[in-house]
């Protein structure tokens, strides 16, 4: 066993839960400002899901004074507190770039899943 593939295990949180493209999701981020920790949501549409192991990230879009945000999370990142799914939602890709273009309400609108509509 290669020791960076045992350093690397052991940093592997276990709490994720299961999200994709398309589902609504609330990241629990811890933010240092002045030596005091707090936690601060980000809530968005996930656009994208990428990388391996530890180096596996997610790309949450939301709408803010009229304008498109971008951020990308490390999924095992320290830094990230929680991972909550708000609304899952149905998509035929893996990569939402098309939700870019859009303007206003459509562009953060995704077709919700039917187990979701059933529950």
């Amino acid at each position: 066993m290669n020791v960076i593939d045992k350093i690397e295990r052991e940093q592997l949180k276990s709490d994720v839960p299961d999200f994709g493209p398309g589902d609504t999701v609330k990241v629990h981020t811890r933010v240092i400002e002045s030596g005091k920790e707090r936690i601060q949501i980000y809530q968005g549409i996930v656009l994208s899901r990428h990388g391996i192991g530890v180096n596996q990230a997610f790309t949450v879009r939301k709408i803010s004074n009229s304008e498109g945000v971008e951020r990308v999370f490390p999924i095992h990142s320290p830094k990230v507190a929680k991972v909550e799914v708000v609304q899952k939602g149905s998509v035929r890709r893996a990569k939402l770039n098309y939700l870019r273009g859009r303007i206003g309400k459509q562009a953060m609108q995704v077709k919700q899943s039917k187990k979701a509509k059933d529950a």
